[in-house]
């Protein structure tokens, strides 16, 4: 594995682990796709620091548990929104 792609991995997993940030916020930040950012939080990461790894899913696990929730409520903006409009 390169050199960038081991330190792209633990920047992006400590920012999560800060942040509490989700995937999407995590692939925004730095510029990359959702599917990176998940294969260097999952595979590349366990391979360099098993600890930081399982840190990292918890707070993945925590962020899928919400999903629904989160997704409810963008929902309920939306068409809070739209009848403010009429």
């Amino acid at each position: 594995m390169k050199d960038y792609i081991e330190e792209r991995a633990v920047e992006i997993a400590n920012y999560i682990i800060e942040t509490k940030a989700t995937v999407r916020q995590a692939a925004k930040k730095f510029g990359i796709s959702k599917s990176t950012v998940h294969k260097d939080c999952t595979d590349r990461l366990s391979q360099l620091n098993p600890g930081l790894a399982c840190e990292v899913r918890q707070v993945l696990d925590v962020n899928k548990q919400e999903r629904h929730i989160r997704g409810g409520l963008a929902t309920r903006e939306k068409y809070l929104h739209q009848h403010e409009m009429c």
